[in-house]
């Protein structure tokens, strides 16, 4: 067992065995029947280049077969921050054939990030693109191994340079191994298959580790939910390596059931409405942001859309009006609003919900042994209809993130219910509303910001003496990040000169603050706290003043 990481009790285990959610199969067992299942169907197109199962099957084990030589290893960890690109699908199976376990990084992702991937998980080797937008890999991939000596292997989707090894020359090289090697490595079932990221509000992201069993139940769990078949086709824009895309039910999902994956590595509006026409795709996941683009895009009423069955949206609530214009420009098709989380449990609403429900509410569980506690701050059950912080286990929710034990003590409880930090009430149909969170982060457009994280590096700043950053509503995003800021003496300080102070800490442009406020004195709480509700109450009604033409 890979050490730092956390097993499912044997009780619960068993349990989960017996009713059947658990297959004790790897992913590399499970899809060796998918592939022979569903040989001749199409398995996933990416542009001009299409793979049937098949295709996928045997270009998968080639690939496989290269890392082995090349020298990874079951269990080892691997960090590839590539976009919706077909290079990464094939990558992904490949690992999962050696009991590798990919690390869910984003091309978004900078030094900062990855340099953090690799130091937390030991990780072998860090996969990149040669460039995104005008930013070049390889120099922080050399700068990350320099500081990691377990980081052996960079491997490049392009051209290799000095000290690269090439992704697609490894996809492309006939292997020299036996395919029967494949079948000699040891890596079991109750493994991790993928270290999820968490949105963790300590500033250091927490690796969640998914296993094989747990991993294909979520994937097959979410499939029957949002009633896919073998003519069912998904259009993946939302980047690739994020929970929902992946498995909820994502890539794994649709090929559980034959279906077809498109894959494409931007968002345009009329690109996306040219390969729905094309491809007649029936599923696409998107967040709230993504959606309000697309039916206020011009071009939406040039393409024929009719296909669209399900359009799938997690990572924020959305507005109901964006659920009824939806409708109204693609007749039939079922907005279905999910709640999820990399920790695991899913929530959906059913198309057969009433239609007051499925505008008020995230949904339900899933799997009927997803249990779940809404507790108050002193752990205790909150009265039905009453606000408490969601708490869960079940057959896919982790027992404890990875290598980090006495954080595993505060987010778990005693008898293994994990505290999510997401406020929410129990609906009168069984539903779910979320109400909030206690977690101190910010939800921009599905991607989760830790405020701490920013702050700890706003405080570097010589002109800051004091910081905060809160949450503030955004139509298109749902929230977008202001900083508070209380300045040294004499000081003074622009958005433009803090946010071109924090590029230069290399983290991820998704995180930098959108708008600053200076302030002589934070507000506080009772207990002598910055209150970060009352600064979000007044960056809201400052917002507010400001559409108004108010004064402010």
């Amino acid at each position: 067992m890979l050490e730092g990481f956390v097993p499912f009790p044997p009780e619960f285990a068993a349990r989960y065995r017996a009713k059947g959610y658990w297959q004790d199969r790897t992913l590399a067992q499970e899809f060796e029947g998918v592939f022979q299942r569903f040989a001749d169907r199409v398995a996933l197109v990416d542009g001009d280049k299409t793979f049937t199962y098949a295709e996928l099957d045997r270009v998968t084990t080639n690939l496989a077969l290269n890392l082995l030589e090349l020298g990874l290893k079951p269990l080892d960890r691997v960090v590839p921050t590539l976009p919706n690109v077909h290079e990464f699908v094939i990558l992904y199976f490949a690992l999962q054939k050696i009991g590798a376990i990919p690390i869910a990084a984003l091309v978004t992702h900078r030094f900062a990030e990855i340099n953090q991937f690799v130091q937390l998980s030991g990780a072998t080797t860090c996969v990149y693109p040669e460039t995104s937008g005008d930013f070049a890999f390889a120099p922080i991939i050399t700068r990350v191994q320099q500081e990691n000596p377990s980081l052996r292997f960079r491997m490049v989707l392009g051209n290799a340079g000095p000290g690269e090894v090439s992704l697609r020359a490894l996809i492309d090289k006939p292997a020299t191994l036996p395919a029967s090697r494949l079948k000699e490595l040891a890596f079991a079932p109750t493994d991790p298959c993928i270290f999820q990221l968490s949105g963790g509000t300590t500033g250091i992201p927490k690796l969640i580790p998914r296993t094989h069993n747990d991993y294909a139940y979520n994937s097959k769990v979410a499939a029957e939910v949002t009633e896919l078949t073998q003519d069912s086709t998904l259009l993946l824009v939302l980047p690739i390596a994020h929970n929902l895309p992946l498995a909820c039910p994502g890539i794994q999902g649709f090929m559980f059931k034959g279906g077809k994956v498109v894959v494409h590595a931007n968002t345009r509006p009329t690109e996306m409405f040219a390969l729905i026409q094309k491809h007649k795709v029936t599923h696409l996941k998107v967040v709230p942001a993504l959606l309000i683009r697309l039916i206020n895009d011009p071009s939406v009423e040039d393409f024929d859309l009719s296909s669209l069955k399900l359009i799938q949206s997690g990572g924020q609530r959305m507005q109901p009006e964006v659920r009824s214009k939806t409708r109204a420009l693609i007749p039939g098709v079922f907005v279905q609003e999910n709640f999820g989380m990399s920790e695991g449990t899913l929530m959906f609403v059913r198309a057969s919900d009433p239609e007051e429900v499925k505008l008020e509410t995230c949904g339900r569980p899933v799997s009927p042994d997803d249990e779940v506690l809404l507790l108050d701050d002193e752990g205790r059950e909150v009265p039905e209809g009453e606000v408490g912080e969601f708490t869960v286990r079940g057959p896919y929710t982790l027992r404890g993130y990875y290598g980090v034990p006495e954080y595993n003590a505060r987010q778990f409880t005693p008898d293994g219910f994990y505290r999510s930090g997401d406020l929410m009430r129990k609906h009168a149909s069984g539903n779910y509303i979320v109400e909030g969170r206690k977690k101190d982060l910010i939800n921009r457009g599905g991607e989760k910001i830790s405020a701490e994280e920013v702050e700890n590096l706003i405080l570097m700043h010589p002109a800051v003496q004091n910081v905060a950053c809160v949450p503030m509503p955004d139509a298109a995003m749902g929230e977008k990040m202001c900083a508070y800021v209380i300045l040294r003496t004499g000081a003074e300080l622009n958005l433009g000169e803090l946010v071109a102070f924090l590029l230069t800490k290399e983290i991820a442009k998704f995180k930098l603050p959108e708008r600053l406020e200076t302030l002589a004195e934070f507000p506080v709480s009772t207990f002598g706290k910055v209150s970060k509700k009352a600064l979000g109450e007044q960056i809201t009604a400052k917002l507010a003043a400001e559409r108004a033409g108010l004064p402010t």
